[in-house]
């Protein structure tokens, strides 16, 4: 750990945020701001524009026109995918920007920032080259029919985004959103919206069309929830927590909108006696304290066979206490500081009850020498039964359960005794074991003897509490697309025949 000896501020940084509607920066229409504080001092840096259902009206009016008037939906695969690669270009050309900006709003390190900035590029390529490549199915009726399927933009997507990782998140929905034709209103999380700020920019020097992005700040309960309730918005796709997520799909039923939706997580990463003990350590380590244990797929439960149980636990809480809290602008952090005192907090009084639930062997506070911001030093729990709150509900920090198993019957029983179902990791050089307890285990994605690696081409969902739908690879471009099926007849028409009757007689 290091004590708060470098303190960087990015320069230029603005001192209010506006909303950006049908092409141009506009305030709120009641002139209502919010403030936005950064999390190293927890001090308010800037103000952003509060959008409420009058502010959502005029971005949906904006993208709805678009879509139905504007060039956008009517260009040809290949001419979007030009300008999504420009937008690329502008997004890796800008990253270190991006990520000085992202991790001083968000308190992510800087090295892990800059990571995230160069995925968002990365995702934007992906879907410029994907939809090119796209194929729909045809089929063919031998002699008589064929059948193909024309694929169509649906309209006004509704893009809600969470604070960790912003820019990244933000990327991953809004490539195969403008990538498939449709125009987009973004409402950002209300912690971190200076990097959304950046799109508008980007968006319109890489030459997309006023009105296809729209933007509106906000707070969730006013902004994200006049978006999902707007009856021009079709789709919505939102990642957050689960709570919300159950919010949102009863506020979008009467509409009967597309949902998509990427909630919380409480993954297992599970040990067994044979595994690569260096590798799995490392890489549980990773996984639960990278983005300041800010990640939905973090391995916040992890199950070790008791054979190397204790092993394990003393290696993992040495480790532990080494991993390297700091300011996040220096690139020698390893752990910044939590996005907002209300989640310090949060996280926070997880650690006192998980006191009273397990074993607390490295952290348990804040680190030395940090008595001020929304710093959590890496904490370790062991011998966590499965019945405590710390094993059962989603902490979103860097907070980790250890528990002891026996078998691999109890292994995976504890693996799937969570109401979440997102992701899961296994460690074993069994071949066997690890594909049946991957295809037993309750998670829409399963690393096995690997952290969390993700090909663009791959779905991304969960299962239970963590999710409805998938997105990644064709998955988003079924999600953003209506599928509409043609069927052509050939030659002479077979039909049956009906009210001829009195003809034959």
């Amino acid at each position: 750990m290091t004590d708060q000896t470098i303190r960087h501020v990015p320069a230029d940084l603005p001192g209010r945020i506006q909303h950006y509607i049908g092409g141009a920066f506009v305030d709120s229409v009641d002139g209502d701001t919010f403030d936005v504080l950064e999390p190293v001092t927890n001090d308010v840096y800037l103000q952003a524009a509060a959008g409420k259902a009058a502010d959502v009206d005029l971005a949906v009016a904006a993208a709805r026109d678009a879509f139905l008037t504007g060039p956008w939906p009517r260009l040809l695969p290949r001419e979007r995918s030009r300008v999504l690669h420009r937008i690329a270009d502008l997004v890796e050309s800008r990253d270190a920007r991006l990520a000085e900006l992202e991790s001083f709003d968000s308190g992510l390190p800087i090295t892990q920032a800059l990571g995230q900035a160069r995925r968002a590029a990365e995702n934007f390529r992906f879907f410029a080259d994907l939809v090119v490549a796209q194929s729909d199915d045809t089929f063919k009726v031998p002699g008589r029919q064929l059948n193909y399927v024309n694929r169509k933009p649906i309209g006004v997507a509704g893009l809600i985004t969470p604070w960790n990782t912003p820019f990244m998140l933000e990327s991953w929905k809004l490539a195969p959103a403008l990538a498939t034709g449709n125009t987009v209103v973004l409402k950002p999380a209300e912690f971190t919206p200076l990097s959304a700020s950046l799109w508008a920019g980007i968006f319109e020097e890489a030459g997309l069309p006023a009105g296809v992005f729209n933007l509106v700040n906000g707070l969730g309960e006013e902004a994200g929830d006049a978006l999902v309730k707007h009856p021009d918005v079709p789709l919505i796709s939102f990642t957050g927590e689960s709570s919300t997520g159950q919010v949102i799909f009863a506020n979008a039923a009467p509409h009967l909108k597309g949902l998509s939706m990427e909630l919380g997580g409480k993954s297992p990463a599970v040990v067994f006696a044979d595994a690569d003990l260096d590798a799995a350590v490392d890489a549980t380590i990773f996984g639960v304290f990278s983005l300041n244990g800010e990640r939905c797929t973090a391995g916040s439960r992890i199950l070790v066979e008791r054979a190397v149980y204790e092993e394990f636990v003393e290696r993992y809480a040495e480790q532990a206490k080494r991993v390297v809290v700091g300011d996040p602008q220096d690139p020698r952090t390893e752990v910044g500081a939590l996005v907002h005192p209300e989640h310090f907090d949060k996280v926070m009084s997880y650690i006192e009850i998980g006191r009273t639930e397990g074993r607390l062997v490295a952290g348990g506070g804040r680190p030395e020498g940090f008595d001020t911001g929304n710093y959590v030093a890496p904490t370790v729990f062991a011998d966590v039964p499965s019945s405590a709150r710390i094993f059962q509900e989603e902490i979103f920090g860097p907070v980790v359960a250890i528990t002891p198993f026996d078998t691999e019957e109890e292994a995976l029983a504890l693996a799937n005794g969570v109401r979440y179902g997102l992701a899961a990791y296994v460690w074993t050089n069994d071949l066997r074991r690890a594909h049946t307890f991957a295809q037993a285990v309750e998670a829409g994605m399963v690393w096995l003897n690997s952290n969390n690696v993700r090909d663009l081409r791959t779905p991304f969902g969960g299962v239970k509490a963590s999710g409805l739908g998938h997105e990644g690879g064709y998955r988003s471009i079924d999600f953003y697309t209506d599928q509409q099926a043609v069927h052509i007849t050939l030659g002479a028409a077979h039909n049956p025949t009906f009210g001829k009757a009195e003809e034959s007689r």
